[in-house]
This record gives structure tokens, sequence and C-alpha cells, in this order.
């Protein structure tokens, strides 16, 4: 059984930190992908990045590009999501995404919210 925890989520000020968390557990190094998404209120869950097993890249989508970095923990099992300069439009649940034959799989979600 595939399982994703986030974590690390709180409330913070424009141009301020936060490092996400999904510690994962349930699978073999057979992953197609392993994604971040997020979710603002009244709006459909959009891509944050990603770091495909396919081509070896990191992509980011261009709204976060330069400030958000993801990296991996292996001996953890935990991925991480580094963002820095957040802007109000930064707000929303942030979600785990595994991508596993195919198949996508998520966690429960973290809340981040950026207001001054």
């Amino acid at each position: 059984q595939v399982h994703l925890v986030e974590s690390g989520g709180g409330l913070v000020q424009p141009g301020g930190s936060l490092r996400l968390s999904c510690e994962a557990s349930g699978f073999d190094l057979d992953y197609d992908a392993i994604a971040w998404f997020r979710q603002a209120p009244g709006k459909e869950r959009e891509g944050v990045s990603c770091l495909s097993s396919s081509d070896g890249n990191t992509y980011y989508a261009d709204s976060v590009k330069g400030r958000f970095t993801t990296s991996r923990d292996n001996a953890k099992n935990t991925v991480y999501l580094e963002m820095n300069n957040l802007k109000t439009d930064d707000t929303g649940v942030y979600y785990c995404n595994l991508v596993l034959n195919g198949d996508r799989n998520w966690g429960q979600g973290t809340q981040v919210t950026v207001s001054a």
C-alpha cells in the first residue's frame, strides 16, 4: 500500500520561507515520478514541481521557478519542497504525488498560508 504523508505547512508572511516534507512508503524504486501539487481556494489543483525518473530532470512551474526547490533524502524516503520568497499567491493546500506504474498516488496535503 502506497502511503504519502505531507508535513511542514503553516502560516508565513510574504517573503518568508517554509520547507515541506513528504514521507513515502509502500513502493519500490520503479516509480515514474514524484511531484508536488497545490490547490488554492476555489481553484483546480495545479502542478508545482516534478522529479522525473524517465529523463532524470526536475521541472518547476513558471510561477515558482527560482523560488522553490525539490530535493530528496533516500535514506529517509522523504521528499522536500523548500519554498523561499513566498507570495500570497502561493497559498493553498500542498500535496505530494507519486506516479507509480502509470497511477497517481496522493497524500492528504498540508496547508500553506501566506499572509501579512
